[in-house]
């Protein structure tokens, strides 16, 4: 198997592409892509301070690689969930990472910081695990922006996780998360804008990625995360993708060519109508916003704004 830059001997055979590419050809690739996802969808302008959603695992670290390669002025911030020795470990692979690459990493802990994690939480708000870790993400990022003068949020998420949440999605023509959908959600008051750089990249390619730059990551995935739908979504998408290379991204890039557009809409009347959080001050359609119901539930106290600043790693 010859690569099909170079003709060089190949490490990965990408059948999306119909190539195969040796490790310097297949670094270029990924980066090519990121590139012109970035171009495609006007995700980040050179200069803007980027905030890279940092998990510990293969995808938010070969992203916040990657930028920093391209030459984005990216840091990244990492969320302690309190999730026994899962946290633990990949808490530590995000500052090892940090350290290795001379990067900046902000922390929170949700224990220490917020005042509960992410078991206790969803028992005490009836949420799902999955629920209360996606919501208390999406409100701690989006705040760590804000105050800290970022001007782009950048999530890992890939090919392979938003074609799981189209197709999740579509079964239930959920028109709001649909409008949704997109590799950027542009800023408005109260929101910095949010991109995924990495939607023209799939898990293994990740994975690849990680290993060919020797990049530590978590193996395993999150305890809490067992019996999630998405993950059944996943795995019906790859007996797709193995009977038809590049179902997937056909199936997402066509949404977002041809049928985004229908429901982006709701998004923009949605957001316009949201006022201050009475608590923390971030936006919500009125009184507490749902993270500050969390949190007090949580605690069983009155909820508190959470200020987020840089740790030494």
């Amino acid at each position: 198997m010859k690569c099909r830059r170079c003709r060089e001997p190949a490490i990965i055979d990408l059948r999306r592409h119909n190539a195969a590419f040796c490790k310097d050809c297949f670094w270029r690739h990924c980066h090519e892509q990121v590139k012109r996802a970035i171009h495609d969808f006007d995700m980040i302008e050179r200069g803007e301070r980027v905030l890279v959603a940092v998990s510990g695992g293969k995808d938010s670290l070969a992203l916040w690689h990657i930028l920093h390669e391209l030459g984005y002025a990216a840091e990244g911030l990492y969320l302690g969930l309190g999730i026994g020795d899962y946290s633990d470990e990949s808490g530590r692979f995000a500052r090892d990472f940090a350290t290795r690459f001379g990067l900046v990493l902000h922390e929170v802990d949700l224990p220490g910081d917020v005042g509960f994690d992410i078991p206790d939480g969803s028992r005490a708000a009836r949420r799902a695990p999955c629920s209360a870790c996606g919501l208390s993400k999406r409100h701690l990022f989006n705040q760590a922006a804000t105050q800290l003068g970022f001007d782009v949020v950048a999530t890992g998420h890939n090919l392979d996780d938003e074609a799981a949440v189209l197709f999740g999605n579509t079964l239930r023509w959920d028109a709001e998360y649909l409008g949704r959908q997109y590799p950027v959600l542009p800023a408005a008051e109260g929101f910095a804008k949010k991109v995924k750089p990495l939607v023209r990249l799939g898990e293994r390619e990740m994975a690849a990625y990680c290993v060919t730059q020797r990049i530590d990551y978590i193996l395993d995935e999150c305890p809490m995360a067992v019996g999630n739908r998405h993950l059944h979504y996943k795995e019906l998408l790859n007996r797709l993708e193995d009977s038809s290379p590049g179902a997937k991204a056909a199936f997402l890039f066509h949404f977002f060519d041809k049928a985004h557009q229908h429901f982006a809409d709701a998004v923009v009347e949605e957001r316009d109508a949201l006022e201050a959080c009475t608590v923390c001050g971030s936006p919500t359609p009125a009184g507490e916003c749902a993270f500050c119901r969390l949190q007090a539930r949580a605690t069983r106290s009155d909820a508190i704004p959470v200020s987020i600043g840089r740790r030494p790693v």
